[in-house]
Parts: C-alpha cells; structure tokens; sequence
C-alpha cells in the first residue's frame, strides 16, 4: 500500500524481547511508529482495542486502563494507540477518597486482589496521585491525544484545572450543586450523565451547571435491557435542541448502544474490559476486546447507513434495476 511506500505506517507487536528487537529494524522500514505491547497474542488484543477508539468521539474510560495494567499492558502504548487510531479523549476518575468515602464506610473491611484492607485504604490505593496525573498529561500531549475525568469533589475540581478543559459529573452527583457548580465555573466543557435521577433533578442540574454534554444512562451493573429508556434520548433531544446529546451503556450485549446512533446521541460511552472474569464491580457488564471489534463495526455501518436524508435520492447502483425493471435508458 502508499502507506508502506511513504514509511507511515503503525506496527502493533506481540512478541519476546528478543524477537521484536530482530524484527524492529525491518519494521522501520515502512512503519512511522512500532511499538511493542508484550509476548505474543497481546498485539492482537490491542489491535481490537484500537479499532474500538477509532470511533469519531470515543471515551476511553478508565476501566480500560486498570485491565491493561493488570494483564500488563503499558498505559502509555495503550495512549499511543488512541493517538493512531484518532481517538479523540481518554478518560479518567478523579476523587479524593477522604472526602467521597463516608465516614461509617471507611474502616469496613473489603476483599480485594491485594489482600483484605480497610475500604478507605482501597480506595486509596487505586486512585491516581498527581505524579501519575503529571506523567498521563505529559504523554497525552506528546501523543496528541486529549484527556479528563469524571470529578467526584471540589477538591478534585481544583486539581483538574490545571490538565483539562473538560469535566464529567457523574450521574451520582449532579445533585451536588457545589460540585455542579464548580464544575461549571472552571472547565469550558461540562459534560453530565443523567442515571438514577428524576427528571426534576436533571432540570435543576441543567439549570445550574448548562452542561455541554448530556449522557442517558441507567446507573445499575448490569443495566437491564427492559429498563434502558432509549427513547429517553429523543426526549432529551426535543428537550434540550442546544446541547450535544450522549449515552453511556451498562448493559450486557452490544446492540442497544448501536441502537442511540439514529436516535441521536453525538457520544457513546462503554467501559471496556480485557476480560470480563476480572475482579471489580463492573467487569461483568463491560465490552471485551470481540465485543469492542463488533461494536465498532457496527456503529461505523449504521454512521453510512444513515445518509444524509430527504429528499430521496437515486443511487447509481439502482439505475441498472431501473432499466432492466422499468425499461429506463
């Protein structure tokens, strides 16, 4: 292909380090970018992931990140395949578990793949400090590749400020109006999702924050397909015409977050997973990397099945049944 002749390619290995530091050099050779993911069969698993963030406005959510340091897949390659695959954002949480974790939880007792350890100091251990925080934003902006969270405190709002534009609340809080607010206040885009609220609630948040972004979503993991609402989309269309309507999946299954392309939703949120078997909440309800191919494919078909609309239009392909069916020439 030109892209091999103009050495432009991307070249994602699953391979020993002996073996990619042979191959590297004939690589080069057509390719801008190799980059070496581990042993055999973790390129192909990547690759998947790739094409799931190819999408024109894909979330990378932070799920994504954990598995892949869990099964051992450096993040920062795994940001280099946002970049290549044009992904537009990688996203994160950011909380301080001080403030978020209530008082009579803190000191409870949870199982976890580190061992038994109070909830406060679980929470703890899988958050993101800022040295983590310096070296995503250091990477992400050499890769090219934007980057926010979902804030879950004040505290975290003003830590934010000094990486992103953009800000999620997560449906759980947009009830919070100091949070709403603040986040309002400091980030030019505001993006909200609207799960286990009532529809006065997300007018009040609406009315305080003007969020940018609204997400449909059901908040429970598993969300139950007889309780999606999808139609809640067009609802929010017709209800909000000035704001960029998204959806955010927790469901098993992959065709009912197809299903808000047609209806609208400009955002398409799924936590994705490289197993499902992994230990976490909602491992079980995430999109595994076949899952994440076939998702892709299919929102990608339906994007070019929509066309542009009325008035009808005829097809080239279509004339050749219009003379052998109707006599046209």
């Amino acid at each position: 292909p030109v892209q091999s002749e103009q050495g432009v390619l991307g070249a994602i290995v699953g391979a020993s380090n002996n073996d990619f530091e042979e191959s590297k050099n004939i690589l080069m050779n057509f390719c801008k970018d190799v980059f070496h993911f581990g042993d055999v069969g973790i390129g192909a698993k990547t690759k998947l992931i790739s094409n799931f963030l190819s999408l024109g406005t894909a979330t990378f959510v932070i799920e994504t990140l954990k598995a892949a340091k869990h099964h051992n897949i450096d993040m920062q390659k795994l940001i280099d395949v946002a970049r290549l695959a044009g992904c537009d954002f990688v996203k994160f949480q950011k909380r301080t578990p001080d403030i978020c974790v209530p008082e009579h939880q803190k000191n409870k007792m949870r199982s976890t793949p580190w061992g038994d350890m109070k909830y406060i100091d679980y929470k703890k251990k899988i958050e993101f400090e800022k040295q983590e925080y310096d070296e995503i934003d250091e990477y992400c902006s050499k890769a090219g590749v934007q980057w926010f969270a979902s804030v879950w405190d004040t505290e975290s709002v003003k830590f934010l400020t000094q990486y992103s534009s953009i800000v999620k609340i997560p449906s759980a809080l947009i009830t919070n109006d100091e949070l709403v607010i603040a986040a309002r206040k400091n980030f030019k885009t505001l993006i909200i999702s609207t799960g286990m609220s009532t529809e006065n609630e997300i007018e009040h948040a609406v009315k305080i924050g003007k969020p940018d972004v609204i997400m449909h979503t059901n908040s429970s993991y598993p969300s139950d397909v007889n309780e999606l609402n999808l139609n809640y989309i067009l609802h929010l269309k017709n209800k909000y015409s000035n704001i960029d309507i998204g959806y955010s999946g927790h469901e098993y299954g992959l065709y009912t977050t197809v299903a808000t392309v047609p209806m609208g939703a400009k955002w398409i949120e799924r936590h994705i997973t490289l197993d499902r078997r992994m230990w976490g909440s909602d491992h079980s309800s995430s999109v595994e990397p076949n899952g994440l191919f076939k998702l892709v494919m299919a929102v990608r078909n339906v994007e070019k099945a929509m066309g542009p609309g009325g008035p009808r239009k005829l097809y080239r392909s279509e004339l050749e049944k219009r003379k052998s069916l109707r006599g046209d020439r």
